[in-house]
């Protein structure tokens, strides 16, 4: 694609990345076929292609972004399907990332958008904050039909039906240091997340007994926090990058006092930002050496179990749908594994049709976009009951929240059945639900 930025403009770092990004794309439309949005909407400026166009004109012409810019950058999901399928090697991942902060920086948003918006950024990083909402949303959910027919608080009645009815309650975390049971064989970190531990601790606390019973020593150091995820797909770039910074800050001090293996992640949408932040943070003197060492040692769990070469088990009357959260096969190119993981556990697995498409989750897009998301939901939904499983797996929290919202199939963490296989406790939901059958 041909550009016309001006040598002034092309000074400015982020601009000039952008450039080179724009100058990759060759107008080809493969992204068109795979993009959640163009598939449900038929707008082309609901297509990677079109959005490009759209950011390309803002930032040639140095111009604030507009209400038709902002609605279809809105409407993107970020969940890299296109990048995928690209074929020129298209960054559009860093591209989109540049219009958000350039639109928060440039775009005065309605009063309603407004409130909203930071409301999710004051409340979802924060694990207290998250769980006092969540039983908040007890008194709330009443009034979610009327803010439904409301279209500028729509966001409201979208939060309130997503807000699970009671939340595990708090102290139920695993604990910060867990020993290896068995001989050791390495050293890791654990992100203990911000709004997956109010919402399913025992996601994590799977992930500690198995790699403890495994001989990995597990650390959840003080002061970690928010990936930053959340409001960076929010183009609140200061936000993100204290967030990015802290937590670079927690695991330099771990890596120094005991060194890592790797900097181990259950939800694949935090995995995607940290291993970013070598590139986030790759103009701040002080940070980016030590952004580059987090990114490479963040590895998703299923990725690192991958290395261990877990001992393959008799075959189990369990049928297995997989989900790829788009997170985990377009952000970290994680395909195979998980599901290798969960043959060789014994499981029979299934992938469902269109398994590239968003479930419609995506952050806070469920929130943010409900009417897309639910149509996206209710596709996904479909595709994964036409398997006929015994249970769901995904690697993300989000999918997981989102999924569950329309389906009664239960559906688990990938690593909480890999506990189970390898000699843990039968995951909760499953429980529940062969308990519901007697």
């Amino acid at each position: 694609m041909q550009t016309s930025f001006t040598p002034e403009q092309l000074l400015d770092p982020h601009v000039a990345e952008s450039e080179k990004i724009l100058r990759r794309c060759v107008h080809c439309g493969f992204c068109t076929a795979t993009c959640p949005t163009y598939v449900t909407l038929g707008d082309e400026l609901d297509s990677p292609r079109g959005r490009i166009y759209l950011i390309k004109d803002m930032l040639e012409n140095d111009r604030a972004a507009d209400e038709q810019v902002v609605t279809h950058i809105d409407r993107c999901l970020s969940c890299l399907s296109c990048v995928t399928t690209c074929p020129s090697g298209v960054d559009y991942m860093h591209l989109v990332d540049h219009a958000r902060i350039h639109i928060e920086n440039t775009y005065r948003r309605p009063l309603a958008d407004r409130l909203i918006r930071s409301l999710l950024a004051a409340v979802l990083p924060y694990p207290a904050r998250f769980r006092t909402a969540l039983s908040l949303a007890r008194l709330g959910r009443p009034f979610g039909p009327l803010l439904k027919r409301i279209k500028p608080l729509r966001p409201l009645a979208a939060m309130l039906e997503l807000a699970p009815r009671a939340a595990p309650p708090a102290g139920s975390a695993p604990a910060i240091s867990q020993m290896p049971q068995a001989e050791r064989r390495g050293r890791v970190a654990i992100l203990s997340g911000c709004a997956q531990p109010v919402l399913d601790p025992g996601i994590n606390a799977a992930t500690h007994r198995l790699l403890s019973r495994l001989g990995v020593e597990v650390v959840s150091p003080q002061g970690e926090g928010c990936c930053g995820a959340l409001v960076h797909h929010m183009g609140r770039e200061e936000q993100a990058l204290d967030f990015a910074r802290s937590n670079v800050d927690v695991w330099t001090r771990e890596i120094e006092k005991g060194g890592l293996d790797a900097i181990i992640i259950t939800t694949s949408g935090c995995g995607t930002t940290i291993k970013d932040y070598g590139h986030m943070l790759r103009l701040d003197p002080a940070y980016a050496e030590k952004a580059a060492t987090v990114s490479a040692l963040a590895k998703d769990i299923t990725e690192y179990l991958f290395t261990l070469d877990l001992a393959k088990l008799e075959p189990k009357k369990l049928t297995v749908t997989y989900h790829s959260a788009c997170s985990m096969q377009h952000g970290q190119k994680i395909v195979a594994a998980p599901k290798q993981l969960l043959k060789a556990a014994g499981f029979t697995v299934r992938d469902p049709a269109e398994g590239h498409l968003c479930c419609g989750s995506a952050g806070t897009y469920n929130i943010l976009q409900p009417e897309i998301s639910g149509q996206l939901k209710a596709r996904k939904v479909r595709n994964i009951e036409a398997t006929k499983p015994d249970v769901i797996a995904t690697g993300n929290i989000g999918c997981i929240t989102q999924i569950a919202s329309g389906t009664a199939i239960p559906i688990v963490h990938t690593v909480e059945l890999l506990d189970w296989a390898y000699g843990g406790p039968e995951p909760a939901k499953l429980a529940r639900k062969a308990k519901a059958l007697v």
